[in-house]
């Protein structure tokens, strides 16, 4: 399972490169994209089509050419294969058959993004592409809200201003981060208020690029919205659970400036969201 670069072609490794050469074959989601990875490298390796739509019926195959004793390599069209991609189900049906399986590590989108984001990530969770219709996106939301940690999540040019409406509906105290063409040559970082970041974006020019959106963890006085299809409402039961645990520290006599450091690591919060939240409870 060999990582590939997510847009600057110069992030591939050595040993990525040494692998792909040795491979006997090289199983791949779109052989255009490959193609142009290994033509930038001068590399000769025998490809294979192995997308979704049609690794479930080649994995015996493959599996049975790596029992043969080929080297048998996988990438996807960027980043981590397995990883929203069906590199998956191959690695499930290799170590089913007592096979090994290796990984040649590489670049990702989801821990590029998340450090560019600037926002905490002692905790985050990754969700991968939010459900297309409002109202399914805006109960997922409502059911990621109480995750104690960063969100991060896939979005398509064309839908990232819908996603954004969504999240500043249901979440409009986080800070969101939109991150898109990481590694290449306009990559670009915008951070706001969630509320703020899709009127931003919305009344800018038209979005580009793959996109990663990266969702601050819950902070204090996070509220879920309602709405007409079914988002649920009222605070995220990890915001009463902070309330309770400020309570419970104040109630012990431990000084506001300690408890709020502890409770900030507990929660995956910014310090001093939790220290303006313990004054506010007095």
């Amino acid at each position: 399972m060999v990582g590939t670069p997510i847009g600057n072609l110069e992030d591939a490794s050595p040993r990525v490169l040494a692998t792909l050469r040795q491979a006997d074959v090289l199983l791949c989601e779109d052989t255009r994209v490959t193609s142009k990875l290994l033509a930038r490298f001068g590399i000769r390796v025998s490809l294979m089509r192995c997308d979704q739509n049609v690794i479930a019926a080649r994995v015996d195959g493959v599996l049975d050419r790596v029992e043969a004793g080929e080297r048998v390599a996988f990438v996807s069209d960027a980043g981590m294969p397995g990883v929203s991609d069906p590199g998956q189900q191959l690695v499930d049906a290799a170590l089913e058959r007592g096979l090994p399986v290796e990984v040649i590590p590489g670049p990702s989108a989801v821990t590029c993004a998340l450090v560019a984001s600037g926002l905490p990530m002692d905790h985050f969770f990754f969700e991968g592409f939010l459900p297309r219709k409002a109202g399914a996106r805006a109960r997922r939301l409502g059911e990621l809200s109480q995750v104690p940690g960063a969100l991060v999540v896939y979005e398509s040019p064309h839908r990232v201003v819908a996603t954004l409406a969504s999240i500043a509906e249901v979440l409009p105290a986080r800070r969101v981060a939109l991150v898109r063409e990481l590694t290449k040559l306009h990559e670009e970082v915008v951070r706001e208020l969630a509320p703020e970041l899709v009127r931003r974006v919305a009344e800018g020019p038209e979005v580009r690029g793959e996109c990663v959106i990266v969702i601050e963890g819950p902070v204090a006085g996070d509220f879920v919205t309602g709405s007409a299809e079914g988002g649920v409402a009222g605070p995220t039961s990890s915001v009463r659970t902070l309330d309770e645990a400020i309570a419970e520290g104040v109630a012990a006599g431990e000084p506001k400036s300690r408890l709020s450091k502890r409770l900030a690591k507990e929660f995956s919060l910014a310090r001093s969201d939790v220290y303006a939240r313990v004054l506010e409870l007095g």
